[in-house]
C-alpha cells in the first residue's frame, strides 16, 4: 500500500504547533485537581461566547450532544418535527431521532451545499418545531430568509456551526442568528480539541439556565434534579486545550482561506467544479470540495501517489441503511443526490505547505490530461 505522504487532515500538526502551550495547560488542570466544570470550563465559557457575539455558552462532550441538549432545552420531542438537510453528518439527524422527534428532510443549494431556505414552505406541517440549517463545509446557511420563514411561522433555529467556526454573514458571526445555536470541537475543526467538546451558544438567558440545567442531570443543587437530565459536560482538559487554540482561531482559519486560494488559482479552467462563495459570506474553508464525475478514480489515483483525501458523506443521510425509505423528504432531493457521487475533499489543515498544495493540483492537473 502507498505512504500517504500528504494526508486529507493532520490533527498531530496543530497539537506539534502549540505544543508547548498544551502541555503546560494540561498540567496546571492536573495541578489544580478540579477535572469537571472548574475554571477552565468557565473561562472557555466565556471566551468562546465572546468569540461567536452571544450572551451564553454551555459547553459539552460533543457536538451531537450539543444538538440533543438543544432540542432538549426547546422541549422538542416525541411528535414534533424538524426540518433539516440530508447532506450532512449523521449526527444532525441522529440527534432529532435521540430525542424522539422526527427529522424532516429537504434539498439543498448547488453552490453553497447547503439548505434552500426556498424549499421550506413545501416542507413544513403543524409538527414543525425547529429547522436545523446546517453551515457545512465552512459555507454559511442562507441565514436571513431562513430566520424570516422561522419566525413568520413561530418555529425555532436551531444552527449547525460544527463546521463552521468564525464564519460569518454580513460581518455577523455564524451561531448568532437562531434561538441556539451547536458546535463540535472535534479535533479536525477549524477549532478541535483533542478529543471528543462540543458547545451550545444563545442569546436568550432562559435558555441557557436551562441548558445548564439539563447537562448535568437537571441540577439546581448537587443531586437534586429539578427537572430531568443528562450527564454531557466539557472536561476541565479539554476545556484548557481548548482556550489555548481559540485565540489562534481567526489567524488558522486565513491560512484555510489562503490554501483555499492556491487551489483556486493551480485548478481554475479545468472540469473541476470548484468552491463558491456566496457574496456578503465568509466561508472558513473547514472542507475544500470540488466535484468531478468521475470522482472515485481521481480518489484511487491520489491515493496511489501519497496523497490523502475523503469524501463528506459518501451517503446521504437518507441513503444510508438506518435511515433509508423512512424519512419524509427523502423522495425530493434531487440536488443531493446528484451530489453525493462527485464530491471529493482536497487535503486541507493550516499546517499543510504550499508546496505540498501545489504538488496535488499538479496531480489533478495530470489526472484530468489523461481523460
Amino acid at each position: 500500500m502507498t505512504e500517504i505522504k500528504i494526508p486529507f487532515a493532520n490533527p498531530k500538526a496543530n497539537y506539534q504547533q502549540h505544543e508547548v502551550e498544551i502541555e503546560k495547560a494540561i498540567h496546571q488542570v492536573l495541578e489544580m485537581g478540579q477535572y469537571i466544570l472548574g475554571s477552565q470550563v468557565r473561562q472557555f465559557e466565556e471566551s468562546f461566547a465572546k468569540a461567536v457575539g452571544v450572551s451564553s455558552c454551555v459547553s459539552v462532550n460533543s457536538g451531537t450532544d450539543a444538538l440533543i441538549l438543544a432540542l432538549k432545552a426547546l422541549e422538542i420531542g416525541p411528535g414534533d418535527e424538524v426540518i433539516t438537510v440530508s447532506h450532512t453528518a449523521v449526527a444532525t439527524v441522529a440527534a432529532i431521532e435521540l430525542t424522539g422527534a422526527t427529522p424532516v428532510l429537504v434539498d439543498i443549494e448547488p453552490e453553497s451545499y447547503c439548505l434552500d431556505p426556498n424549499l421550506l414552505e413545501r416542507s413544513f406541517s403543524e409538527k414543525t418545531r425547529a429547522i436545523i440549517p446546517v453551515h457545512l463545509y465552512g459555507h454559511p446557511a442562507d441565514m436571513v430568509p431562513i430566520m424570516k420563514f422561522a419566525r413568520e411561522k413561530g418555529v425555532y433555529v436551531i444552527e449547525d456551526c460544527a463546521q463552521a467556526h468564525s464564519a460569518s454573514i454580513d460581518g455577523k458571526t455564524v451561531g448568532s442568528f437562531g434561538d441556539l445555536a451547536c458546535f463540535s470541537f472535534y479535533p479536525t475543526k477549524n477549532l478541535g480539541a483533542i478529543g471528543d467538546g462540543g458547545a451550545v451558544v444563545t442569546n436568550q438567558p432562559e435558555l441557557a439556565q436551562r441548558l445548564r440545567l439539563i447537562r448535568e442531570y437537571g441540577w439546581k443543587d448537587r443531586y437534586i434534579s429539578t427537572i430531568a437530565g443528562m450527564n454531557t459536560r466539557l472536561d476541565e482538559i479539554q476545556a484548557a486545550i481548548l482556550n489555548v487554540k481559540l485565540p489562534y482561531l481567526q489567524m488558522k482559519n486565513l491560512k484555510r482561506k489562503a490554501i483555499a486560494a492556491v487551489y483556486d488559482q493551480n485548478l481554475a479552467g479545468t472540469s473541476f467544479v470548484l468552491p463558491k462563495t456566496r457574496a456578503g459570506t465568509e466561508h472558513v474553508m473547514h472542507l475544500y470540495v470540488i466535484q468531478t464525475e468521475k470522482r472515485d478514480d481521481l480518489q484511487a489515483y491520489l491515493r496511489s501517489n501519497g496523497v490523502g483525501s475523503a469524501v463528506h458523506y459518501p451517503q446521504a443521510v437518507h441513503q444510508q441503511p438506518a435511515y433509508r425509505g423512512r424519512l419524509r423528504g427523502s423522495d425530493q432531493l434531487p440536488v443531493t443526490e446528484r451530489l453525493v457521487p462527485k464530491i471529493l475533499s482536497l487535503p486541507m489543515f493550516p499546517q499543510l505547505k504550499k508546496e505540498d498544495v501545489e504538488h496535488v493540483c499538479k496531480l489533478l492537473l495530470d489526472w484530468e490530461s489523461k481523460l
